[in-house]
């Protein structure tokens, strides 16, 4: 195994191609330890260079709904009455922390989602 830091695309590039071929290593190898730390590698040199925008809270949940084939009355437990619903989907009314955890703990959309703004 012979990993170094990853400081440009190339080297990205280069731990891509590397990963491919270690990628189904059986767990408890050489192999598979070296796909965790290339994984490691690649996802900090991503999120440093290539940050990804903040979700919006709206479409997050409405994404989660195409997913998961849910409409806004399937929301109702989550978020409240019809009424409450329409305005949340369509960015009249904010979500409130209680708000928030149901959608957290019910439909497991991710926090970082639901609270960015």
């Amino acid at each position: 195994m012979n990993i170094k830091p990853i400081r440009n695309d190339e080297d990205l590039h280069a731990a891509f191609k590397r990963l491919e071929r270690v990628f189904q290593s059986q767990a408890g190898t050489p192999g598979a330890d070296e796909m965790e730390i290339l994984v490691t590698l690649i996802e900090a040199y991503e999120h440093k260079h290539y940050p990804m925008e903040a979700t919006d809270p709206v479409e997050a949940i409405k994404f989660r709904m195409e997913q998961q084939g849910l409409t806004a009355r399937d929301l109702e437990p989550y978020i409240g009455s019809s009424g409450r619903v329409s305005e949340v989907l369509n960015g009249k009314r904010r979500l409130s922390l209680g708000m928030v955890k149901r959608l957290h703990d019910g439909l497991h959309i991710p926090y970082e989602s639901l609270l960015a703004a």
